[in-house]
């Protein structure tokens, strides 16, 4: 083995950044939501908790997203959003592998089919059938309001997530401590990285157990999600918990990126970084200084946390 460079210097193209306009998929969106946060909760009824519950995320593939393998008795299984061939795929580790096609449906339908899709393949599982982290929550065999699917849409956003996540790579290679996975959370709909000082953090007034849980140390998160709330498109996000003094106030790059009071949090809008003359180099600015604003005014101990940029371990060749 030898010291050498992997930061990639090849930027990804501009066609690895397609425009993704909140209101041309919105409906698509709310429907993918859903679906996700019932292929979210098989995962969570049926892992053991781990630490800051990376245990019910789920993850961008070649093809879409899924579960990873779930322990289930004697055998294992992943269920996987596939968005090229556009189908919910269950494979199990006996060999049985079946498909539902991604349509538009509504959630009650799609809710009534996986489940109907794990029992013929032996696996009983109860979730509690209520969207988490979204205004007025409708139960999933209940609602037939959200029941739309844009084909077109459902991928460009995947060719998104697959793009972000290449960077989120680079960025967390520059961490040597504890770093979390780079995952999908679908109650909140995001694509997050979160990096660790060791520390344990103070107790939040009022929190409540998933609260308690995922902020139970010292954290920077970055992340990018297609936009909610105040928050009218895809934007990057980027927060330190607790927020350190300062931290609003610190020059974070590019010029585009700005405080929201209103989240608490860094945002660097999608298409401010799109079109931008590196996108690639503008997100790690971006991931990069707003750690480094939480990080340096929290007095991390950052010669012991991080790498030097663009050095690692790699073959020799």
């Amino acid at each position: 083995m030898e010291s050498g460079s992997i930061e990639r210097s090849d930027a990804l193209s501009a066609e690895e950044w397609p425009a993704l306009l909140l209101e041309e998929w919105k409906d698509t969106y709310a429907t993918l939501h859903m679906w996700t946060q019932v292929i979210g909760k098989v995962r969570l009824a049926l892992t053991p908790l781990v630490n800051h519950w990376w245990n019910v995320p789920l993850y961008v593939t070649a093809r879409g997203l899924t579960t990873s393998p779930i322990p289930y008795r004697t055998r294992a299984f992943e269920v996987w959003f596939d968005f090229i061939d556009h189908q919910l795929v269950l494979e199990v580790s006996d060999g049985t592998r079946t498909a539902i096609p991604l349509t538009a449906r509504s959630v009650a339908d799609f809710y009534r089919d996986v489940i109907e899709m794990l029992e013929s393949a032996g696996i009983e599982v109860k979730i509690w059938p209520r969207p988490c982290e979204v205004p007025d929550p409708i139960p999933f065999d209940e609602d037939l309001v959200h029941a739309s699917y844009d084909a077109k849409a459902a991928h460009r956003f995947w060719r998104i997530l697959v793009s972000v996540q290449t960077v989120f790579e680079q960025f967390r290679a520059r961490f040597i401590g504890k770093c979390s996975p780079i995952h999908f959370f679908w109650g909140a709909f995001d694509l997050a990285l979160t990096r660790f000082s060791g520390r344990p953090a103070p107790a939040r007034p009022g929190a409540d157990l998933i609260m308690r849980e995922g902020y139970s140390h010292e954290v920077s998160s970055v992340g990018f999600w297609p936009g909610s709330g105040p928050i009218k498109g895809a934007a990057f996000y980027s927060y330190t918990a607790p927020e350190p003094a300062g931290f609003r106030e610190w020059p974070v790059r590019p010029d585009a990126a700005h405080y929201d009071a209103e989240v608490g949090e860094y945002i660097l809008m999608y298409d401010d970084m799109r079109i931008s003359p590196s996108p690639q180099a503008t997100l790690l600015e971006f991931c990069q200084s707003s750690y480094e604003a939480g990080a340096t005014l929290a007095k991390w101990d950052r010669k012991a946390l991080e790498r030097p940029t663009g050095r690692t371990l790699s073959k020799s060749a």
